[in-house]
């Protein structure tokens, strides 16, 4: 099993398999409008930039599971992100991704690398997971771990 084995709708509601990575270096982002870590967007889309002719790409999640910090419906994620960070990096539809109801990519990704001391859940919004060029999860960083102290990580496996 890979990350490439499952499947997410975009912002606009169509359906994608993640498949369509193959070959690429992804970060997996679980994100939020109104948090404390939102300025990130900034960050992730400064990475991608920077990557993204490479074979790289930044993947966005955005959940509502962490103190209510995603209220909106698509079309204003949407808005938010292009308007305040210019984010141009793919954005999935709003789920969950701990608990029983939890997409079924993020309970993969919390198997695959956990967190703190084999912690499986994801304990809040911008929790990132990298993943390679063979759909490999590879590492899991923290919420306060910033875009710009990942790039060494991205670059090595984009090498």
């Amino acid at each position: 099993m890979s990350i490439y084995d499952f499947e997410a709708n975009t912002l606009r509601g169509q359906e994608e398999s993640l498949s369509k990575y193959k070959g690429k270096v992804l970060l997996v982002v679980n994100t939020a409008s109104k948090c404390g870590f939102t300025p990130q967007y900034k960050g992730l889309q400064e990475v991608y930039d920077k990557f993204k002719d490479r074979g790289f790409e930044v993947l966005g999640f955005p959940s509502n599971q962490f103190a209510g910090q995603e209220p909106g419906e698509s079309e204003d994620i949407a808005e938010f992100c292009e308007i305040n960070y210019g984010v141009t990096f793919p954005m999935y539809e709003k789920v969950d991704v701990k608990g029983d109801d939890a997409h079924p990519l993020f309970k993969y990704l919390s198997k695959e690398a956990p967190g703190v001391l084999g912690s499986k859940s994801v304990k809040w919004n911008f929790t990132k997971f990298l993943v390679d060029q063979e759909g490999r999860v590879l590492k899991r960083f923290a919420p306060q771990t910033t875009p710009d102290q990942i790039e060494a990580d991205i670059a090595k496996l984009l090498d």
